[in-house]
């Protein structure tokens, strides 16, 4: 399944109002920012670089890959709804990060009304490209049934 990378960007207003606590990190090497299935510790802002998102299936296939380009806010949705990572981010050799706390991410959002909105905002555009990646992956499989005839009664 694809997903939208540009369902991650946040507006430069967004990160800009997040980056006010943020710690600098830069990968040498390839770094496993969080991984599917823990529990939410903070929020990376990908400033340059590439980073992988990947879910795996209960039987640990690969279901998603996405390539996240700079703007990119990894582990939003997990902090927002306190519950663990839904994919597993992988930051590429090269990439500059900044960090923000599970604390200070909430006193941020706590503080500022307008960041709220701006963060529903990116959720919304995540939703939206997974239930578009779902139809796109459906639709095949929606049009062969819609050739099957109906079976008569006798």
């Amino acid at each position: 399944m694809t997903l939208d990378p540009s369902a991650f960007v946040a507006d430069p207003e967004l990160i800009q109002g997040l980056e006010k606590e943020t710690v600098s990190i830069f990968c040498s090497e390839e770094r496993t920012l969080f991984r599917q299935g823990e529990d939410p510790v903070g929020l990376y802002i990908l400033k340059s670089g590439e980073a992988t998102l990947t879910m795996n299936s209960h039987t640990g296939n690969e279901v998603v890959s996405i390539q996240a380009t700079a703007g990119s806010l990894l582990g939003l949705p997990a902090l927002v709804g306190n519950e663990p990572y839904t994919l597993t981010a992988v930051a590429s050799s090269g990439a500059k990060l900044g960090f923000l706390t599970k604390d200070n991410f909430t006193g941020l959002v706590r503080t500022n009304p307008l960041l709220s909105l701006k963060i529903l905002q990116v959720l919304a555009a995540e939703v939206r490209s997974a239930r578009g990646a779902i139809l796109r992956q459906r639709a095949p499989q929606a049009h062969s049934r819609s050739r099957l005839t109906p079976a008569r009664l006798p």
